[in-house]
């Protein structure tokens, strides 16, 4: 039998014993990848977090706990799992996150007649600190993406790099997405659909400048790319790996002096953030940047405030 990708690369089904465990896990995992459309990244993750679970039940339990015992852990059990992670000096958002994969296993069970443990529902996730997105300056967003075009090796290489700040920037996308774009995909008009987090697509309109960015990109790019094959290739014509890009920007936060918040991604960030001040509609930039909460997207009125009260205590003649 072919075991499906994702969280079998874990010593994950080494640790369950009990036949019905075992099959709640697999059903679980395949309801993650076929259902929800979990990208592999994501079922590692979730991998990580259920296999170090696991691994303390055996060790607090003092065997692999069955699917019964999992059903019988008391709010204690789960505390004491949390106090093991936080006595490991592992972060409170990790942990949250962690949390959040256990509760949605034992939610999946109880809906699909699995077993059911009420106990982990009275324990509170880890409170995070509120984070507030950090983006650019308008001028230097757009310094950054002249920039990055002059410290490339190859001017085609060049210009693929402006042409994907360009389009992170221009479009507010995560650099996932944008590296998960095909040559097929590339905008030629003015909006572009994006495949997004859970395989969710959604429509997003495309500055003319994206376009011309891209296009001169593809004009002078030596790889032959199938429709089929990345928008966005590396020198030896393969996929763009993301951490190229992200080396790229850290050598134009070099040559220009910006902080270690200015990275591809604080590109998405300046896009919504900048849509905000310059009058955008909540709900619509929520749209454009694909969240599937509200609340997610209120962040970036925190970082609009904060430019009103330094303004105001910079130009008002009762705040010197």
């Amino acid at each position: 039998m072919v075991e499906p990708a994702g969280l079998t690369k874990h010593t994950f089904y080494a640790l369950i014993e009990d036949a019905a465990l075992l099959r709640a896990v697999r059903d679980w995992e395949a309801w993650l990848r076929d259902e929800r459309r979990y990208s592999p990244h994501t079922l590692d993750g979730y991998g990580r977090d259920l296999t170090a679970f696991l691994e303390f039940m055996t060790d607090h339990l003092a065997a692999p706990p069955s699917m019964a015992e999992l059903e019988a852990l008391k709010a204690a059990d789960f505390r004491a799992w949390l106090a093991r992670r936080a006595g490991q000096g592992l972060g409170r958002t990790s942990t949250a996150r962690a949390f959040s994969v256990i509760r949605g296993f034992f939610r999946w069970c109880e809906k699909n007649g699995r077993g059911a443990n009420h106990a982990i529902q009275t324990v509170r996730t880890p409170k995070l600190p509120q984070s507030v997105p950090k983006p650019l300056a308008e001028a230097d967003a757009l310094q950054a993406i002249e920039a990055v075009g002059k410290l490339a090796t190859e001017p085609w290489i060049g210009l693929r790099d402006v042409a994907l700040f360009t389009l992170l920037y221009g479009c507010g996308l995560r650099i996932a997405e944008a590296l998960a774009l095909t040559r097929g995909e590339a905008p030629k008009g003015d909006a572009l659909t994006v495949t997004g987090k859970g395989g969710k697509q959604r429509m997003v309109p495309v500055l003319p400048a994206v376009v011309e960015a891209i296009d001169a990109y593809l004009a002078l790019c030596p790889h032959e790319i199938s429709a089929d094959g990345p928008l966005f290739v590396g020198a030896r014509g393969g996929a763009l790996n993301p951490r190229v890009a992200q080396g790229q920007m850290q050598k134009v936060r070099g040559w220009l002096g910006l902080p270690e918040t200015a990275t591809p991604h604080a590109l998405r960030h300046s896009f919504a953030t900048h849509l905000l001040a310059g009058g955008g509609d909540l709900r619509a930039i929520q749209e454009l940047l694909g969240h599937a909460s509200l609340s997610t997207t209120q962040r970036y009125t925190a970082v609009d405030s904060e430019k009103l009260l330094r303004e105001y205590r910079a130009t008002h003649p009762r705040a010197r």
